[in-house]
Order: C-alpha cells, then sequence, then structure tokens
C-alpha cells in the first residue's frame, strides 16, 4: 500500500465494514503536533453560546454518521479544535486526551472536591480514567467495582483505594453495604460507568443522603430504578454526555505528570489490521488500542510491541503485589480482631 494512498476504515453499516481508498485532502498551512477534539460546533446555538457545545442537536462529531471519523491515513480538522501538543506529551498521550476529557467533565459534573468518598462503578478505559482524574483532584477514598478481577488489579495499581468484585447476580443493596463499609461511610459522588441496571440500582443505595451520582455509561433505553429512594436521600442523579471544554485541561494534566495514561494504553496495529483491533475490545482483551496510519508510526509501534511483554510481565507482578498486600491487610485485621 502506497503512503500516498489515504486508505481509511469505513462503516457502511452495523456489522458492514471495510477499508477503502479515499481522495487525500487539502489541509491549511502549518504543522504542527496536534491533539484533536472530534465535537466541533456547526453553528453559535443556546447551547453553544453558554460553553456547553457537546448538547449542541447539530454538532459535528467524527464517526457519528454521516460525519466521517478519523481511522485514515490523512484527515483535516477544524483548526479551533486542534490543539498543540508540548514536546513532553507523545502522540499516543495526546490520542488519550479523548478518554481523559470524558473522566475531566464527569468529575467536573460530579463536583468532586478534595477529600470526597468515591465509588465507581466499571473499571473499564473510563472508569479508570475517572479514578486517575478524580485522585488527581485530591479526592478519596476511592473504591472502584467491577466483574472482571484484571481490570480491578489495574484500578487497584493506579490508585483505588478499595476495589469489589461483582457477580452478574449480585445484589445491588448487598452491594450498597460492602461499598459503605469499605468506605467506612457512604459515597459522596458516584459514577456508574456501565449503564447496567444492577450499578445504577447500587449506585442509589449506596449514595450519601444528599450526595450525587453521575450516569456515564450507557445501557438499554428504559431501566428499573428505585427512584423512591433516590427521591428520599435527594440525590441529584446528573448525565454526561461526551465532553466540553477539557482539552487544554487534559494536555495540561499529561505535560504536567499528574496524571499517567500510558498505561491503559495496552495494544497496537497497524490501520491495515484495524478490523482485528475491534474484534480484540469486542472481546474485552484490551484497554485501550492505538492504531498506527502511518508507516513510521508503524515501524514504532513494532518495536513497542517487542517491549510490550515485558511492560505486561511488570504489569502482573504489580497486580500479584497488590493482591498480596490486600490479604496480608485482610489478615491482618482477622488476627487484631482474633486477639481483641
Amino acid at each position: 500500500m502506497s503512503q500516498s494512498d489515504n486508505l481509511a476504515f469505513v462503516v457502511n453499516g452495523p456489522g458492514d465494514v471495510k477499508l477503502e481508498k479515499r481522495p487525500i485532502p487539502e489541509p491549511g498551512p502549518g504543522g504542527d503536533r496536534v491533539a484533536v477534539e472530534p465535537g466541533v460546533p456547526r453553528e453559535n446555538c443556546e447551547f453553544c453560546k453558554v460553553g456547553r457545545y457537546n448538547l449542541s442537536q447539530t454538532i459535528f462529531f467524527c464517526a457519528t454518521p454521516p460525519d466521517d471519523g478519523t481511522l485514515c491515513r490523512y484527515y483535516v480538522h477544524n483548526a479551533s479544535y486542534c490543539y498543540k501538543l508540548p514536546e513532553c506529551v507523545s502522540f499516543e498521550e495526546g490520542a488519550m486526551a479523548e478518554p481523559l476529557s470524558v473522566g475531566i467533565h464527569a468529575c467536573r459534573r460530579g463536583g468532586v472536591i478534595m477529600g470526597q468518598r468515591i465509588l465507581i462503578f466499571g473499571a473499564g478505559p473510563v472508569g479508570l480514567m475517572v479514578l486517575l482524574v478524580a485522585k488527581s483532584m485530591g479526592a478519596g477514598p476511592i473504591a472502584v467495582c467491577d466483574i472482571v478481577q484484571e481490570r480491578l488489579d489495574m484500578a487497584k495499581c493506579l490508585g483505588a483505594g478499595f476495589i469489589c468484585k461483582m457477580e452478574k447476580c449480585t445484589c445491588p443493596r448487598e452491594l450498597a453495604q460492602k461499598v459503605k463499609t469499605a468506605l467506612c461511610g457512604m459515597p459522596d459522588v458516584t459514577f456508574d460507568c456501565t449503564g447496567a441496571e444492577q450499578c445504577v440500582q447500587a449506585s442509589i443505595y449506596s449514595a450519601k443522603p444528599g450526595g450525587v451520582i453521575v450516569l456515564i455509561g450507557m445501557g438499554i433505553a428504559n431501566t428499573s430504578t428505585p427512584l423512591l429512594t433516590a427521591t428520599f436521600k435527594e440525590l441529584d442523579i446528573r448525565g454526561v454526555f461526551r465532553y466540553c471544554n477539557t482539552w487544554p485541561t487534559a494536555i495540561n494534566m499529561m505535560a504536567s505528570k499528574k496524571v499517567d495514561v500510558k498505561p491503559l494504553i495496552t495494544h497496537h496495529f497497524p490501520l491495515e489490521q484495524v478490523l482485528e483491533a475491534f474484534e480484540l475490545v469486542k472481546k474485552g482483551a484490551a484497554l485501550k488500542v492505538i492504531v498506527l496510519c502511518e508507516e513510521q508510526q508503524q515501524q514504532q509501534g513494532k518495536s513497542k510491541e517487542d517491549c510490550q511483554e515485558k511492560c505486561q510481565q511488570l504489569l502482573k507482578e504489580c497486580q500479584q503485589q497488590c493482591q498480596q498486600m490486600h490479604k496480608d491487610q485482610c489478615s491482618g485485621g482477622t488476627r487484631s480482631q482474633s486477639r481483641s
């Protein structure tokens, strides 16, 4: 495949995807390294005027039909929504500004402040980003719940004070009690990053009266929720849709090393193998996958893949240490109780 070809990954409909050659677009003058914010307002509507352009009904958003996405060799974007990367922030970190922005916007919506107890349902990329952002804002202790142990181990390594493995049949009320015990109180802010009915219910049961619940995950259109409990507790339930005004903050957080997003990048694929990348994510075998669109990037990716096994081994060792520390703490608490 020639570098002059604009190879693009095209979605024609559900399950209908393929690689195509498309015309190479003409960019404007310049040549900075940038991170791209995918949402660009088409008009100055009422939401744009108050700074909430993510709610605009006419916004252009990459990879949201009929708008094209960015999985191609060459792509032109509105310069006002391209943000220059400092030298200390890599292209891969720049790509991670998008999921990091979800975490930033969610924490802003939740009003997270220092010292608050935080509960996060879901330890996928979004849940882990919320964890990183909340931790950088001084919140804590932070509890994370998920059904996949490996993702919980990652959350522990990234700074979660408490992790809880759920099952699909776990009772929401029982889960809420476990969280209350682990956090030594009810969470001030709860984030649901799953969209699962069970987690939405547990969010309401576990939340502190007067607390905040932030809904990020997208599940089925209608769910059964204990609204009377939410009413009696005077809970504020707030939705999150994408993000707005977050890219400068995301880049600054990475540049200042307040957050390290690199551990979340688990795999690299060349553009020609993008279907394999999507299948890997669909199986839940990856956190974040970087698709390398240029030949130079692909050569760099190969060298990164060479050391990926070493990184994964170090991660496993870290996870094992975290598990052992957790076991030691538990056994230590048991011995203390028996002595008393």
